[in-house]
């Protein structure tokens, strides 16, 4: 039976691509909740919707601020809603640090209206995932990684916030008994990313033959790492959690392996065929509030039978060559 689907923050970076994927690979339909601030674009729905004829009929964009209350008129815009997924929030830590006030209300606030909004407005809600990170677990020590429900402890505004509305979804599943998933993921990178983040900075810098700069411990001998994932997997973990996931539960989205920094810009410059001229900073001193190693425990999903389904490298090659041909996304 077909569904239909609320994405708040559709038009944004790993939005776009949940909206894409749901094109795909279901009948639903969806409705993209977005403010369209500097971080969602039009541009990019234009690009999925223009993929197929049918698809057009099948999303509808609602334009609104989650800093305030979804009242009832835009409630009727939005319409019937068997499935919410919040992916709407501010994200740029260094935003965060000089700002922390604007991100307590784009991502508690604008939660907490999103739930009030689904506990009295949305009736047989089936579920609600809310799209966490990594970082509310703080730094990552070697050879620690976070299971779902391990201790708290954020390193800058950003990451507190995303912790504060967790609490907030946990309360309200809680109290209300409401239908709600939480996952925690890190580093999603995919085609048509602001060309500030870190693979698109690397493509860039690497054509253009600039020195990239590298964050790395106080000696500058050891790269910052991650588990990087490809927004495809993201959205693939998206689809099996809402046909497999339970309400309560939290669970960790996790890229196949931990790669530095280095070495991620390394395999880059290696499929593009070109040196990297890099050096490696103290991102203690460069970038405060940022954590030099994140990592989450995937065993949860695994156990439940999902794995992102390409390896690293392939992905890699797959977003490289599809940046290429498409360099007004640089």
């Amino acid at each position: 039976m077909s569904k239909k689907v609320l994405v708040t923050g559709g038009a944004g970076f790993i939005g776009h691509h949940v909206i894409d994927y749901l094109l795909r690979k279901t009948d639903w339909d969806l409705i993209s909740l977005d403010r369209l601030d500097f971080s969602g674009t039009l541009s990019r729905l234009q690009e999925v919707v223009g993929q197929n004829k049918e698809y057009g009929s099948r999303v509808r964009i609602v334009w609104h601020d989650l800093k305030a209350e979804i009242n009832d008129f835009t409630a009727k815009e939005i319409g019937h809603v068997d499935y919410i997924l919040h992916l709407a929030a501010g994200s740029h830590v260094d935003r965060s640090i000089e700002n922390p006030m604007e991100f307590v209300l784009d991502n508690v606030v604008g939660t907490a209206n999103l739930l009030e909004y689904a506990r009295n407005k949305v009736p047989n809600l089936e579920k609600l995932l809310y799209f966490s990170t990594d970082e509310v677990f703080g730094p990552a020590p070697e050879g620690v990684f976070y299971k779902e429900n391990d201790r708290y402890d954020s390193g800058n505004p950003y990451s507190a916030t995303k912790a504060g509305a967790e609490e907030l979804c946990v309360a309200y599943e809680n109290t209300y008994k409401m239908p709600i998933m939480i996952t925690h993921t890190m580093n999603v990178f995919g085609i048509r990313q602001h060309p500030e983040k870190f693979i698109p900075k690397i493509i860039r810098y690497v054509l253009e033959s600039r020195e990239l700069t590298i964050h790395a411990d106080k000696e500058c001998k050891n790269a910052g790492s991650r588990h990087y994932i490809n927004t495809e997997d993201v959205a693939d973990a998206i689809m099996f959690l809402l046909e497999n996931g339970k309400s309560g539960e939290k669970y960790n989205v996790v890229g196949k392996q931990e790669t530095d920094n280095l070495e991620l810009a390394q395999i880059i410059a290696r499929i593009l065929d070109k040196p990297l001229n890099y050096k490696l900073v103290d991102f203690h001193s460069s970038r405060p509030g940022h954590d030099l190693r994140y990592a989450l425990c995937g065993e949860k999903m695994k156990e439940m039978g999902w794995v992102p389904r390409k390896e690293l490298f392939e992905r890699l090659q797959e977003v490289v060559s599809w940046t290429i041909k498409n360099d007004r996304w640089m």
